[in-house]
Order: C-alpha cells, then structure tokens, then sequence
C-alpha cells in the first residue's frame, strides 16, 4: 500500500499535534482535526503530509463530513487517532453542574463513538478492507484523580469502547487498542507542574514527560500490521506518583 491515511482528532495542540507529527514524519498522510482552525493550520504549518480540516467531534454531521472528507481527499482511511479529549472544573462531586458533566461526556466519549463509527464504516467497506483506532484513554482508566468524577467515567467508559471495536472489528481487519497517558507536558497537565491534588487531599506537583514520547508511542502503536496489536498501552513520566497515589 503506497498511501496510508490517518486521522488524528484533537489535532490542534499537545498530544494530537505530537502524534500528528511523528505519523506524518513516519511517511503518513495525517488530516488532523479540531474546532480551532487556526491551531489546526499552525500544526500543519511547513509540513506538507499534514492536512487540517476543522471539525468538532460532538456534532454528528460535522464527523460525517470530515470523514466523506478525508475519504474524497484520500482516497481512505487506515488510522484514527481518537485523541480529542477535555476535563471539567475540580470540585466536589455533589457541587458539578450536569452541563459540565454532558460536555464531558460529549467530547470524551460520544465523540469518541461518532468517529469510531465513521472510521469503523470506511475501514469495512474499502480495498484493501480494514484498519487501525486508537483510543487516548489515561491513567483515569484505571485509578481516578480527586474530584474527577466526569473525566474519570468517561475513561473507564473509552476501556469498553475499545475492547468492544477491537471485538467487532474482528472479521472486517479493524485493529482497536487504547494508550493510557500520564503527565506529559501539555497545557491540560499544566497544574501537574506547580502543584495537583493527591488522593490524601495534599497538593504536590508531580513529575512530567516529554509530549513528543507519546507521539513516538503512538506512532509505534499505529506502524504494526494488522494481525499484531497493543490492545493497551500505559506510558508516563517515570517518577510520578500514580503506582502507589492510591
């Protein structure tokens, strides 16, 4: 296969734009997207594989139309990065505002579904048949943070999107595996730095990594074939206090 197409979604900064440029520099054509424009363009800024179209992934028929997108520009789809990702306000459980919790619940997870859905639809139906999702789940996955609550179930609920599309994706040859991040250095971990919340109720700062680690791990994740795969893949800055915050 000459051309192999991904899309990265939450493309615009941090993590998106890291793998987004590791892919690209891997010989992929990456369409990266997000709601801001301008940060899409900038990424895509002097590297030629990299083509952004602006897209929000809570709107069924804007995810609609980046995939007929993709798939006219293209030609196919061969990766989804389902990277889009946000949080909600740091308080106690009782004092979030269920507009604050659907938002959460909108991005993180709905999001995730829609593109899956479209990814999962291109990649059954093109030839050669299949492909590759991956899904930024977090260490949230497994052990939440203090007052997480909404971030913390939608993460738990991306471990069961996964293992689900990687069930279903079985007789078309789409491959679905999930990478659980901790602590690189993007503006969402930005309070990790100067000091976050542990579970004994103290504020720490605690240790970050490189973002571009992770856009090396996904490209690794996405550069198998697809009768091998990383069903989960756990990377972190190496002295932060997640083994043993509990």
């Amino acid at each position: 296969m000459s051309v192999r197409v991904a899309v990265v979604t939450g493309g615009g900064s941090g993590i998106g734009a890291a793998a987004a440029r590791e892919l690209a520099a891997d010989g992929w054509v990456v369409v990266i997207a997000g709601r801001r424009a301008d940060a899409l363009r900038e990424v895509a800024a002097g590297v030629q594989r990299i083509d952004p179209v602006p897209a929000d992934v809570t709107d069924e028929d804007e995810v609609r139309r980046l995939f007929a997108t993709v798939v006219a520009r293209h030609g196919r789809v061969d990766l989804l990065f389902n990277n889009a990702g946000t949080g909600a306000p740091a308080v106690e459980l009782d004092e979030l505002p269920l507009a604050a919790w659907n938002h959460v619940v909108a991005v993180n997870l709905t999001g995730a579904f829609l593109c899956t859905r479209e990814a999962f639809r291109v990649m059954r139906g093109q030839e050669p048949r299949g492909g590759r999702i991956i899904n930024n789940g977090s260490l949230a996955a497994h052990t939440p943070r203090p007052r997480s609550v909404a971030y913390t179930a939608t993460k738990h609920a991306i471990s069961g999107l996964t293992k689900a599309t990687a069930l279903d994706g079985r007789p078309y040859d789409i491959a679905c595996g999930q990478i659980d991040i901790g602590n690189a250095a993007t503006s969402m971990a930005a309070g990790s730095v100067t000091g976050t919340m542990q579970a004994d109720g103290g504020i720490r700062p605690e240790p970050v990594m490189d973002v571009a680690e992770v856009g090396r791990a996904v490209r690794y994740m996405a550069s198998l074939p697809l009768d091998a795969n990383v069903p989960t893949m756990t990377v972190m800055a190496t002295k932060m206090p997640y083994v043993g915050r509990g």
